[in-house]
């Protein structure tokens, strides 16, 4: 692994790291006064979950379509084969990417 990729992994890795920090505690105080303003910060994290679960399921879709994009490009005559064995992950990720929103949002209004 180069020094460039284990760099961008270890900011990603930080980021993701004070992002969990700076919501987590909070979220496991103590309840808040009454009037406090502290009440809300539950969805705080859940807008940040919701982001990163639509990024993430982005991402992997993107992978997936530009790798059988390639490979139909490399292979014109296998592109029923190639599509076909693209089809079934997309679906799936996809609908682990619309179960955790809908999670999220179960968490939020309940």
């Amino acid at each position: 692994m180069s020094r460039a990729v284990f760099a961008r992994r270890a900011t990603v890795a930080g980021m993701l790291a004070l992002a969990l920090a700076l919501v987590a505690d909070p979220v496991m105080a103590q309840e808040p006064a009454a009037g406090g303003g502290e009440a809300v910060l539950h969805l705080f994290g859940a807008a940040i979950g919701l982001g990163m679960i639509v990024i993430g399921a982005a991402l992997g879709i993107g992978k997936f379509a530009a790798a059988a994009a390639e490979s139909i490009a490399r292979q014109p005559s296998a592109a029923d084969k190639i599509t076909g064995a693209v089809n079934l992950p997309l679906f799936l990720l996809e609908g682990v990417a619309i179960l955790a929103e809908v999670f999220v949002l179960l968490i939020v209004l309940l």
